[in-house]
Order: structure tokens, then C-alpha cells, then sequence
């Protein structure tokens, strides 16, 4: 795990009452952070909750290493934090109760300019900025070394300066000179006012490397910056600067792509240029529906091919609780997952329940002459929920074959499958069916039910106003394939498998990581669709989708926010809290997922109004707190605690 994986968890500036407000309020059980001593300010504590509590443990800085007051000794603070994160087990109470370090609590940014990059290495920063910054490119990160204070990295004639910025008493210098308020003031005076080398090189600050990585609660304060840079003349920043680095990252990272290019496959691209990666494409088997050759007893060419790739989500790759963002998956990595998955998933038994690793098939809208494809890849891959995206004819040009009956009860055979529509039901914005599906050859003796969230709120041009419409649409489709585990990846499909498609799967994904993780967790928009752009090409496909991207997540945490708020004036309130109450809720259609809107008995409920009617409503849990336990740590038993009932205090 690299240093930056562990999360910006220092917080200079805290108490031991906010710390335990803090990771009541927005942390899970799991979730910790790091802050200075008060009563001896050259040590540090640690604060941890678990159970519904926050337990504290003391951190010795000798000044040559730092330890638990016994145990490992640990030249750095974050090695010491690095090492009970990756050996969980090695902390632990006096009656063997594990203390587990998970879900880093990340501290408020100084600044919201883009140009800082929190917890950022001295060696990730010279990496960076050499190879994708200019002479006079600067960003300024959090002190490894020296907790509390922060560096400024600058890329001076091809090599790279890091000059120590210290912060005391809230005031910012540079180890002499002048002092500012703020990070910010600091740097706009040294960007007019260069400082000089001991060797006499001049140190200019010409422009910011810009990070992407935020805490997810810092959301609105991002969006802010990137539409207000958007808004200049020029339009060269902000929105604009992200979604061009993705653009010139994938002329770079293209993998090969030789099966849609084939004679016999062309034809079975709706278009020329949206091919799968071949490393990651679902490939068709065992059909039943072609002709084997005689004397080889094999298929006809492209009789495996679908243009369509599996997309895989793997937390582990990416660090969710704090850093990086999102997976990024190696070219060796992702074969070896995907190799995996097209092995295991042959006539309905799919590899995604082999882990944990959420996994989605990306894929174009059916042509007539390969909707038969389409549904032998349902049926392989054990799919249940297919969420279409885009209306079958828009701006008078077909997007999309009609691929199940026009009639309820009706029935209709794709090659070897059948399929019968069982229901239709319409929402605002979407269209439910539910189909039954069995495979003719196997004499229909399996039939399962496949439910298609086809929705029809995205309009011919641009994006959806309202995101709150989108989020309501993915919960509904996530509660549907919660319900009918076990089952095989969720199929997202436009027109070309990749600008919507790759929309609804990024939002997704990062929602999952935040509801996992918590408010505080870090995410990296950018970085997540690089991850998904690794799988197949083109996925997000213009600015308008990028920044709806960040107009989606900002919507979700928002309402977040406002639970947390609904609930802790609740429990104020002395009342269990159960779901917010949204006004002009749309109801599920028939048969669907959705949860039904129930009012608090509690104070006012936090009340949302969204356009057409939507609103994402996810009921959440209040947590409970329990009586505080003596602890130990390296056979150092501990003094009672003496913040509140709900802190347990480890010397």
C-alpha cells in the first residue's frame, strides 16, 4: 500500500471532544485520524471509532522514531499509521479485541485551490510533475515528515525544488519573511514575488498542477472552482482542462482490438470505430443457436463475438477509504480478472459471484442481426438486470433494435432464446419490463425473470437537468439485483455502449464508494473513468457527461448531508430516526424496488425538492453508543478516560 493510500487522516488542529464529534458524525465503526497531543504537544493520539464509541490511543514521538509507547518503533508517523492499517490484528484491547484501522477520517483542506494535493509523497510529487508538468509548474502538499506543515513542490529548469512551508498559530511562512493568513496568500505573493535558490536559481510559480482527488464531502467547494474556471473566456480550464487529459491519456492507453475488426464481426458493429478491447471482451460460448462445422466440429468465425466488455470495480485495487480514488487496473491485472470471468461464466454460471468485485457489462444497443448475440450473452452470464439508456429511435436516427415483444404476455424467440414480456410499467423517467427467458435447445425446462430499466428521461441533446432523477433510477436498479442474487453482471447499454453507458456505470461506482466509506472518504472523478476507460474505450464521452459526473455525486452527498443532519436532530429529539420525507416523490412503478417515502416522527423533516419530481431516497440507520472499556496496548494498561461516556482513552 503506498503512503498516499492511507488518507489525509491528520488533523493539526483538533480536540479530543471534536475528534470523537467528528468520527461520531462522519465516520463508520473503523474510521480513525490522527492529531496532535494536547497535553504533551511533541506526541500524537490516535482516534479510533469502533462500536458506536471513539477509543483514543496515546503516539510517543522520541524524536528519533514514534511508537505506542512499546511495540514497533517507526521512523515517520505515517509509517506507523501505514503499518496498523495493512496488519489489522496488531492492535488490540486487553481482553484480545481487535482494534481495526480501516476508513481514514480526512481532514478539511486548508485551501479549496486545485494546486493542493493533500497527502501527496515527496517521490509521487517529483513524479508528477516531471512527467506531466512544465518548467514552473507548482503544487503544494501535506508534510510527511513533519505533520502539520506543508511543501510546496515547483518544477524549476527540469528539476524539482520542494520548499518547506510551516504553519503556527494559523499564520504560513516559508522559515522566515514575511507571514500570511492563509495557504492561498502565500502563494499568490511568491507567485509575483519569486524566491531565489542558495545556488541563485530563481523559483517561479507559473502555473498549478492541478490535483483531482477530494474528499467526498468537499464536493460543492470543487464544483464551484471547476465551473467558475469553466466560465472564463478562454474556457481552458476547469471541466474542460479534466476531460482533456482523460482525451489525450486514451490515445496513449489504447489496447488491441483485433476481434471487432475481423471480416465477419464488422458487420456487427452499429459503429465502425466503438470496438471492445479484446482483453476485457465477453466472450460468447457453447451456443447452441449456429452451426458447428462438420469435420472440425467448430463454430463459424465471430460466432464468440459481441461488442460488449466487462467492466470490473475492484475496491482493493483503488483504496476507497482514502486514496487514490479509484481502481485502476494494469493491462496483467485485468487480464488475469477478465480471463477469470469469461472461464467461469459459461450457460449461466457467472464469475461476478466468485467475489466481491462489482461487475458490469458495458455494451452497444442491439442491431437486429445481433440481438440474438445479445440475449446468449444474458443467459451465459446469468444477468438479470439490463439497464438501457438511450429511446430506440432519437433525432430520427435508430439508436436501438427492439430487442423484447411489443405486447405483454407475447412471446418471441431470438435464436435459441425465448423470451416472453411478462409486465411493462412506466415512471417519469423509466420504463420497467420484466421478461421471462429460457433457452428452447434445453427443451424451456429453466426459465428466469430479467428485469430491463429502460430509462427515457435522458433527453436527444446534452444531459438530464435534474441528476436527482438519475440517482433515484440507480437505486431502484441496485435494489433490484440485490433482490435476485445470484445473479451475474448488470448489462448497461446506450447506442454505442460508451458515453451514457460508461455515465450511469462511473456515477455508480463512486456512489457505492461513498456509501461504503463514508462522507470522508476521498474520490477522484478523473481517475475512476480512466479506471473504466481502461476496460473499454470512450466510456464517458463528452464534458457534459464528465461534469454531470460531479453534478450527480455533489446531488447524492447533499442529500447525505442532509440525513445526517435529519438524523442527529432526531436523536436530539430523543427519537429513533427512519427516512427522510421528499416532496413530489415519484412512486415506483409496479413491481419495482423502491422504497416508499416515511415521514419522522421526529422535528421537521429535511424536506428536498427536485425537478420531475425526483429524489434520491436511500433510508439510513442511526447508531447506537455503548459503554466505554478499559484498553491496552504492548501490556500498557490504561487510565479511565477523560473526554466523555462515549471515548475510551489507550495510553
Amino acid at each position: 500500500m503506498a503512503t498516499r493510500s492511507i488518507g489525509r487522516w491528520f488533523h493539526p488542529n483538533v480536540s479530543g471532544l471534536e475528534a470523537e464529534k467528528m468520527l461520531l458524525d462522519r465516520g463508520l465503526d473503523g474510521s480513525f485520524l490522527v492529531r496532535k497531543s494536547k497535553s504533551n504537544p511533541v506526541d500524537f493520539t490516535l482516534s479510533v471509532r469502533r462500536n458506536g464509541k471513539v477509543t483514543h490511543i496515546k503516539i510517543q514521538n522520541t524524536g528519533d522514531f514514534y511508537d505506542l509507547y512499546g511495540g514497533e518503533k517507526f521512523a515517520t508517523l505515517a509509517e506507523l499509521v501505514q503499518y496498523y492499517m495493512e496488519n489489522q490484528g496488531q492492535l488490540k484491547e486487553r481482553n484480545g479485541d481487535v482494534i481495526d484501522l480501516k476508513y481514514p477520517l480526512t481532514s478539511i483542506d486548508p485551501t479549496a485551490e486545485r494546486w493542493f494535493h493533500g497527502n501527496l509523497s515527496g517521490k509521487e510529487a517529483e513524479k508528477i510533475i516531471l512527467e506531466r508538468g512544465k518548467n514552473g509548474s507548482f503544487l503544494v502538499r501535506e508534510s510527511q515528515s513533519k505533520p502539520g506543515d506543508y511543501v510546496l513542490t515547483v518544477r524549476t529548469d527540469d528539476k524539482v525544488t520542494h520548499v518547506m512551508i510551516r504553519c503556527t498559530e494559523g499564520k504560513y511562512d516559508v522559515g522566515g519573511g514575511e507571514r500570511f493568513d492563509s495557504l492561498s496568500d502565500l502563494i499568490e505573493h511568491y507567485k509575483k514575488n519569486p524566491m531565489v535558490e542558495t545556488s541563485g536559481t530563481v523559483v517561479h510559480l507559473k502555473q498549478p498542477f492541478n490535483a483531482t482527488r477530494i474528499s467526498a464531502a468537499t464536493i460543492e467547494s470543487r464544483v464551484k472552482i471547476l465551473s467558475r474556471e469553466n466560465s472564463q473566456t478562454n474556457r481552458k480550464t476547469g471541466f474542460w482542462e479534466e476531460f482533456e487529459f482523460l482525451q489525450q491519456q486514451e490515445c496513449k492507453d489504447l489496447f488491441k482490438r483485433s476481434e471487432g475488426q475481423r471480416v465477419e464481426n464488422r458487420s456487427k458493429n452499429r459503429y465502425k470505430n466503438i470496438l471492445p478491447f479484446d482483453y476485457t471482451r465477453v466472450i460468447l460460448k457453447s451456443r447452441t443457436d449456429v452451426t458447428t462445422d462438420p469435420v472440425t466440429k467448430q463454430p463459424p468465425p465471430g460466432s464468440d463475438y459481441i461488442n460488449a466488455n466487462f467492466v470490473i470495480i475492484d475496491d482493493d485495487l483503488g483504496g476507497g477509504g482514502g486514496g487514490g480514488g479509484s481502481p485502476l487496473l494494469s493491462t496483467s491485472q485485468s487480464s488475469s480478472h477478465f480471463d477469470n470471468h469469461n472461464h467461469n461464466s459459461s450457460n449461466g454460471s457467472s464469475g461476478s459471484n466468485a467475489n466481491t468485485r462489482k461487475t458490469y457489462i458495458a455494451t452497444q444497443g442491439p442491431k437486429d442481426e445481433t440481438i440474438a448475440d445479445f440475449w446468449w450473452m444474458v443467459w451465459q452470464e446469468n444477468s438479470k438486470v439490463i439497464v438501457m439508456t438511450t429511446k430506440e429511435v432519437e433525432r430520427g436516427k435508430s439508436k436501438c433494435a427492439r430487442y423484447w415483444p411489443e405486447k405483454p404476455l407475447e412471446s418471441k424467440d431470438f435464436g435459441s432464446i425465448r423470451v416472453q414480456l411478462l409486465a411493462e410499467n412506466s415512471a417519469v423517467d423509466y420504463v420497467l419490463r420484466e421478461m421471462s427467458i429460457c433457452h428452447m435447445k434445453g427443451g424451456c425446462r429453466e426459465s428466469r425473470i430479467i428485469y430491463q430499466y429502460h430509462f427515457i428521461g435522458w433527453p436527444d441533446h446534452g444531459v438530464p437537468a435534474d441528476p436527482g432523477c438519475v440517482l433515484n433510477f440507480l437505486q431502484e436498479v441496485n435494489n433490484r439485483q440485490e433482490k435476485v442474487l445470484p445473479a451475474g453482471p448488470i448489462v448497461v447499454h446506450c447506442s454505442a455502449g460508451i458515453g451514457r453507458t460508461g455515465t450511469f456505470i462511473v456515477i455508480d461506482q463512486i456512489i457505492d464508494q461513498i456509501k461504503r466509506h463514508g462522507l470522508s472518504c476521498e474520490i477522484d472523478i478523473q481517475r475512476s473513468i480512466q479506471a473504466v476507460r481502461s476496460q473499454r474505450s470512450g466510456m464517458v464521452q463528452t464534458e457534459a457527461q464528465y461534469k454531470f459526473v460531479y453534478l450527480a455525486v455533489q446531488h447524492f452527498v447533499e442529500v447525505m448531508q442532509s440525513r445526517i443532519l435529519a438524523e442527529q436532530r432526531s436523536l436530539l429529539a430523543g427519537r429513533e430516526y427512519t427516512n427522510i420525507k421528499y416532496t413530489e416523490m415519484e412512486t415506483s412503478p409496479s413491481g419495482a424496488s423502491g422504497n416508499s417515502p416515511i415521514s419522522s416522527p421526529a422535528t421537521a423533516a429535511v424536506t428536498t425538492s427536485l425537478v420531475n419530481g425526483c429524489a434520491s431516497r436511500p433510508p439510513f440507520k442511526t447508531n447506537s453508543t455503548s459503554s466505554p472499556t478499559k484498553m491496552m496496548t504492548g501490556g500498557a494498561a490504561t487510565s479511565p478516560p477523560s473526554c466523555n461516556s462515549n471515548s475510551t482513552v489507550l495510553l
